[in-house]
């Protein structure tokens, strides 16, 4: 990449928006074309389950720059624009109206979107419209349906319950969230829901929505005036196929986060080989967004640094504020560092193989999980970083 070449961002989110900040902080002067499927300029996400979804938050504090500070990043922004193919050959990107937009340097960062149920439409929750219009639906005197109790269905779960609305949460899973954080600690906060008057039901499957609710696995059917669908997410990659590049539950990445020469990958839609943890991930928060559209956009202009985070993510549920580092998923020990299950108030780290690999904080103090997450960083052994008086606990 020279100076002046012209670079090509698909995806007008967070890590699209560091990815292009950071091509003219690093001194790139060429065309930087920043092209978004939604009208609006870069805005965040994580408020949407949270703060808009509550109403504590109007819409006007969500975007992510001021419109002067956008201007000054002299952006060839295309809003409201879709991409639907890119020709690696001839280094140029398809536009849905048929324009076709050339590149010197292309960095994918297409984000997810919701998976969906068969059946009536329900609400999902990903973009503004769509936590606008479940908003609407909250309040005294309704009743909500919540599918899937991982983190986005459990924050919009307590959210709703805080509203007065009269929430059912239908989790497959016997434990919520019991494959990333243990049983253990996915059983803590199974049971603050219930302390709220969630109606959780685990162990239940959901094969369709249907008028008025939802049908159960054995046919039954839940009654809710309205059915959030929060089961997981599918990467957008359907407008890279037959590109060459490589397509496996996400846009496939080396170290660097690079698809290809001159094709890089970030945020949502990434997969790419973490060096820290050895082993391929790809992850739905929105500080790795940030960090890995910055790290796609300097290893793109030549800078070649192997990105190897440890990824943080934060949850709002009732009361509880909860903070983790690392990589949890598939951990074969949890332990209890500090504090207690029992007054929700605690330290949980995760061993893989002989190192420790992951904390994950329920009302603790920020500084106590940083500690943690700088031994992870340093590749710390489990047996020299925790201590032998923590409580052990089943994967």
């Amino acid at each position: 990449m020279t100076p002046t070449g012209r670079v090509v961002v698909v995806g007008a989110s967070a890590a699209g928006l560091a990815a292009a900040e950071t091509l003219r902080g690093q001194g790139h002067t060429g065309t930087i074309t920043l092209i978004g499927d939604e009208p609006a300029a870069p805005y965040d996400r994580p408020p949407l389950s949270k703060e808009i979804l509550s109403g504590t938050w109007s819409p006007d504090r969500l975007p992510l720059r001021a419109p002067a500070d956008l201007d000054a990043l002299h952006l060839d922004a295309r809003y409201g624009c879709e991409a639907t193919g890119v020709n690696i050959s001839e280094s140029t990107v398809l536009l849905a109206d048929g324009t076709e937009v050339p590149y010197d340097g292309l960095i994918v960062a297409t984000g997810v979107r919701p998976r969906l149920l068969p059946g009536t439409p329900a609400h999902a929750l990903r973009t503004l419209d769509d936590a606008l219009a479940l908003k609407d639906r909250l309040g005294p005197g309704r009743t909500l349906a919540v599918v899937g109790a991982g983190f986005l269905g459990a924050e919009a779960a307590s959210v709703a319950a805080g509203l007065g609305t009269r929430v059912t949460l239908l989790e497959p899973a016997p434990v919520p969230l019991a494959h990333a954080v243990g049983e253990d600690v996915g059983r803590v906060l199974a049971q603050v829901h219930l302390d709220h008057g969630v109606d959780l039901r685990t162990g239940t499957g959901v094969s369709e929505v249907v008028p008025g609710g939802v049908r159960l696995d054995d046919g039954s059917v839940v009654e809710a005036d309205t059915v959030l669908v929060a089961v997981g997410s599918r990467p957008n990659t359907e407008w890279l196929t037959g590109s060459g590049l490589t397509l496996e539950d996400g846009l496939v990445c080396d170290e660097f986060c690079a698809a290809a020469p001159g094709v890089y990958g970030a945020g949502d839609v990434a997969r790419w080989h973490n060096p820290l943890f050895g082993t391929s991930m790809r992850i739905e928060h929105r500080t790795n967004a940030t960090e890995q559209g910055v790290a796609a956009a300097r290893n793109l202009l030549g800078a070649q640094r192997p990105f190897a985070p440890v990824p943080y993510f934060w949850s709002d549920q009732y009361e509880m504020k909860i903070r983790a580092y690392g990589h949890l998923r598939g951990h074969d020990e949890m332990r209890i560092a500090e504090g207690s299950l029992e007054e929700r108030k605690f330290t949980a780290v995760f061993r893989t193989g002989d190192r420790l690999t992951g904390v994950l904080s329920v009302g603790m103090p920020p500084k106590n999980t940083l500690a943690w997450r700088q031994s992870i960083a340093l590749r710390a052994r489990w047996q020299d970083a925790v201590p032998a008086t923590s409580t052990g606990a089943a994967a």
